[in-house]
C-alpha cells in the first residue's frame, strides 16, 4: 500500500518587525577631553504613516514615537543639565539608526532649545567589547556642538535647522551602558480606503 501523502506544512510568516532604538549610555567626545559626563537615553519606536503633514496627509514611512533624554553634567559648574524630547522620526540599517526629536522640556539653566528639533545617530556594536579598552563598541552622534553649522560669509556660523531623521555619523564612543537597534525595512504605505482617490476633491466655485 503506498504511503499516505504528507500534509503540506504551513509555514508561519514572520511577524512584522518595527524598528526601534532603546537604551541609555554615557559617551565621550573624541575631539574634546574634559571631566564632564554626557549621556543619552532613547526609547524610540517606528510608527509608520502616523504623522500627517501638510501635503502628506498619510504621513511617512519614517514616522516614529517615543522619547529622548539628554543629560550633561558640567564639572566646571558642578551641575547637571537635562532635556527631554518627543521622537518624530526613525530610520534604521543593520546595527545603525538615525532619529530626531523635538525638545519639549529643559532643566533650569539649560539652553533655550524647547521647540527645536535635534538629531541623533546610533551604532549598535553588539555585546562585544573594544579590545584593550574593556568598553562597549557602541557609538552615538548628535546634531549640535559644531557638527551642524550654517556658514554665512564673515559672520560666525550658526546652528542650522535639523530636518527629520537628519544626524551626523555616530562619532562619539560609548563608555558606559549601551544601545540596542532593531532594524526593519521602511514599509510601503497602507492600502487606501475603498473609494478613496488619493486626492482631495475641490469644491465647485
Amino acid at each position: 500500500m503506498p504511503p499516505w501523502p504528507r500534509p503540506a506544512i504551513r509555514r508561519r510568516s514572520p511577524r512584522p518587525v518595527r524598528a526601534s532604538v532603546v537604551g541609555s549610555a554615557e559617551f565621550v567626545l573624541p575631539y574634546h577631553q574634559d571631566k564632564d559626563v554626557r549621556s543619552f537615553t532613547f526609547d524610540a519606536r517606528a510608527a509608520p504613516y502616523s504623522r500627517p503633514l501638510p501635503g502628506i496627509p498619510g504621513g511617512l514611512p519614517t514616522d516614529a514615537r517615543g522619547t529622548v533624554e539628554v543629560s550633561h553634567y558640567s564639572a566646571e559648574r558642578d551641575i547637571t543639565y537635562t532635556s527631554k524630547g518627543r521622537v518624530d522620526c526613525l530610520v534604521t540599517g543593520v546595527r545603525t539608526a538615525t532619529l530626531t526629536a523635538v525638545i519639549t522640556e529643559v532643566s533650569p539653566g539649560g539652553p533655550p532649545t524647547v521647540g527645536n528639533r535635534v538629531g541623533f545617530s546610533v551604532y549598535d556594536g553588539g555585546d562585544g567589547k573594544d579590545e584593550g579598552k574593556g568598553r562597549s563598541k557602541d557609538r552615538v552622534g548628535f546634531s549640535w556642538n559644531g557638527v551642524n553649522l550654517l556658514p554665512n560669509g564673515s559672520t560666525p556660523p550658526e546652528d542650522a535647522p535639523v530636518g527629520t531623521c537628519m544626524a551626523p555619523a555616530p562619532y562619539a564612543p560609548v563608555t558606559k551602558g549601551g544601545y540596542a537597534v532593531a532594524h526593519a525595512e521602511l514599509p510601503p504605505p497602507p492600502p487606501s480606503p475603498k473609494g478613496a482617490t488619493g486626492a482631495t476633491s475641490r469644491a465647485p466655485e
